[in-house]
């Protein structure tokens, strides 16, 4: 099984679509579970997302952060995928997490672009030079630049590389940079979220 983990925050207006995009997989939906964890929202979004989730609680940790670090110890899966409640989730992600991580067992942490969903060219220029940044890092090893979006891991070494720090920026690099000591670190463009 597969736990996917969506942190969200007052996000009634964005948390239906997603959790509908994630409802959607070409993997049957009994393969995988999706948790919504709160950061104690003022609106609609924990009533919202009980009609899709399997599982939806507020969170005890600091951070985006600790909030997947909530989710991931409820999580019953041995692949945890992490996304955001403002992201759509294309039909074959999870097909795609599924199938590098069964096709190498080396990997313990696999991420992959964000195709803008809103106009404008600020946004546009700003995520194509964070996946390109992103690219750049892997393919040259120097650095990981994982967006906590779009990033899936072996719950076991997850736990075992100590979670997320909850921090105020960068928890995404500082998680890849312990994984990596664990096992591969992997960029995969076809793993990609809007």
């Amino acid at each position: 099984m597969i736990s996917v983990i969506v942190p969200a925050y007052n996000e009634e207006q964005n948390i239906a679509k997603c959790l509908e995009s994630l409802s959607r997989q070409t993997i049957p939906r009994d393969s995988y579970e999706i948790i919504v964890v709160d950061g104690g929202s003022k609106d609609r979004t924990r009533e919202i997302a009980a009609g899709y989730a399997d599982l939806v609680f507020i969170q005890t940790s600091k951070k985006v952060g600790g909030a997947r670090n909530d989710g991931a110890q409820k999580a019953q899966g041995k692949i945890i995928a992490t996304t955001d409640a403002d992201c759509i989730i294309p039909p074959d992600w999870l097909s795609v997490v599924l199938s590098a991580f069964e096709r190498d067992h080396a990997i313990v942490q696999l991420f992959g672009p964000v195709t803008p969903m809103e106009g404008g060219v600020k946004n546009h220029l700003f995520l194509a030079l964070a996946n390109n940044f992103s690219r750049f890092g892997y393919y040259t090893r120097l650095f990981y630049y994982t967006l906590g979006c779009n990033t899936a891991f072996r719950r076991e070494a997850f736990l075992r590389a100590g979670m997320y720090r909850t921090i105020d920026a960068g928890d995404d690099l500082e998680i890849a940079r312990r994984m990596k000591d664990l096992g591969k670190v992997k960029f995969e463009n076809r793993m990609r979220v809007v």
